[in-house]
């Protein structure tokens, strides 16, 4: 069985299936981010211009942490460090560098909205693109497999030999999942504190992270960055949900302590 193609030729040109599934997953989320901002009463003009430093940073930072995580095979071939067609970026690492950049272009256009009402209005946007990418950005990209296997649902990846663990396909489908519990909480639990939504994807996604290193990508199975990462992020998440919940149930929710409401 012939691998997943990566790519195809349009007269002298080289188009990569991986780059342009990540434009589709960055328009995606840049719709749904504006559907939200307008859904919850707040300025969106301004999010067009910022969301192309977004992605630029995104970018950027995700690729330099893959690279800075894998140093010792970038030392020995220094020229692919620019290879970005072939995969290679760390969703930590444009996280690290995305969230921030947002944030600071956010006060700057969009003084109303609140670090953590910003965190909780991008979180199920988030997890959606999450969702679409891994489908149509490492599925597609050159050894985009997890660990090798000889299941049945094990697939051929490019530059990979033998059947692998389609893990892309695994984690789209974990962050489809937990993109429906936090759809869930935004539409039914409107009462909600500040902050529950980030918690949840936090508690999670890192409980997701950790198991896709642990059982189909992590060699040695323990502790690699991601996996460390993970656990990190599921005990803060976690730790919030209780705080925010115990708070919550302290005393009555005011404006300030809740999201604002959407408009219908």
């Amino acid at each position: 069985m012939k691998p997943i193609p990566i790519s195809f030729q349009i007269g002298p040109f080289t188009l990569y299936l991986y780059g342009i599934g990540l434009a589709i997953t960055f328009w995606f989320g840049f719709r749904y981010i504006e559907r939200q901002l307008k859904r919850y009463g707040f300025e969106s003009q301004w999010l067009e211009g910022a969301f192309i430093w977004i992605i630029i940073s995104a970018i950027v930072g995700a690729r330099l942490i893959h690279v800075v995580a894998n140093i010792s095979f970038y030392i020995n071939s220094p020229i692919q460090v620019f290879e970005v067609w072939n995969g290679g970026l760390s969703s930590f690492g444009g996280l690290l560098f995305g969230i921030p950049t947002g944030f600071y272009l956010a006060k700057r256009h969009c003084p109303r909205l609140g670090l953590v009402q910003a965190l909780d209005l991008a979180s199920p946007p988030l997890m959606a693109a999450w969702a679409l990418g891994r489908l149509l950005g490492p599925q597609l990209m050159y050894r985009g497999g997890g660990l090798p296997t000889h299941a049945w649902y094990g697939m051929y990846y490019a530059g990979e030999v033998g059947k692998r663990y389609p893990v892309p396909i695994f984690q789209s489908i974990e962050c489809l999942g937990i993109f429906l519990i936090l759809l869930a909480l935004e539409r039914k639990f409107t009462q909600r504190p500040q902050g529950l939504l980030i918690a949840t994807l936090l508690a999670l996604w890192g409980m997701a992270r950790f198991n896709d290193e642990y059982m189909w990508l992590a060699v040695p199975k323990l502790w690699d960055a991601v996996e460390v990462t993970g656990v990190i992020m599921t005990i803060v998440g976690w730790s919030l949900i209780v705080f925010l919940l115990f708070k919550n149930n302290k005393k009555t929710i005011s404006d300030t302590d809740k999201i604002k409401a959407p408009i219908n």
